[in-house]
């Protein structure tokens, strides 16, 4: 019996690691997203230099976790709105703890909601961020097309990713993203991805030595 508990456990402990990273919950799940927030910190930082965000934009941060995103995109757009949006419950509680401040007073909100039907009216928001996220999404071409509808004319959506088919540790990512169930896109796919869903002017960037990829595209105006 001893045998198949050291078997089974680790077992266990890996399954509840992935699910807690597709959708945290509970107070361990809050541990996650906040442990998420530091290690996603430099790869986030390059993505959104990628972006010209305008000092007065209104963004949306689709996926955003504990909120370390969104209080970097306050910062870069003092004068703008910022709206986080995370299906997990946890991870809205930990955003707003996060961005407190630019909660009170008023230039920042967070909501509990999904991908799948997003919110909010028609041509909302300038820019649309998605930073580690993509891969849980339910209908990814949908998806996508979901986040075109929010944009308005000229807006920019960046997907920004630790990962991508291709990249230099694809062994690594071969076996872990169908494990957890992940979409797991080469670049040309990334780009035929935007590119499908109606968005124009569609790039990726890489930073070498990294698996890292941002692929922007542009509403048509």
């Amino acid at each position: 019996m001893l045998r198949i508990l050291r078997l089974v456990l680790p077992i266990v402990l890996i399954l509840w690691v992935f699910r807690q990273v597709r959708k945290p919950s509970g107070p361990l799940g809050r541990r996650v997203v906040q442990a998420m927030n530091l290690g996603h910190a430099t790869m986030t930082d390059w993505g959104l230099q990628q972006v010209m965000v305008p000092k007065n934009a209104v963004i949306l941060d689709v996926g955003c976790g504990g909120g370390r995103t969104v209080r970097r995109l306050a910062a870069l757009a003092p004068e703008g709105k910022i709206v986080g949006l995370d299906y997990s419950a946890a991870s809205v509680a930990v955003s707003r703890e996060t961005n407190v401040q630019d909660i009170e007073n008023g230039r920042v909100r967070i909501e509990q909601g999904s991908v799948a039907a997003l919110p909010f009216p028609d041509r909302t928001f300038d820019i649309v961020t998605a930073v580690e996220t993509h891969y849980y999404w339910p209908d990814l071409p949908a998806n996508v097309r979901e986040i075109l509808r929010v944009l308005k004319p000229g807006g920019t959506f960046a997907l920004i990713a630790e990962t991508y088919r291709g990249g230099p540790f694809r062994l690594v990512y071969g076996i872990v993203m169908p494990l957890i169930r992940a979409a797991f896109l080469s670049d040309a796919e990334h780009r035929d991805l935007l590119t499908q869903a109606g968005f124009t002017e569609v790039a990726t960037k890489h930073v070498s030595g990294k698996n890292w990829i941002c692929a922007t595209g542009r509403r048509p105006s």
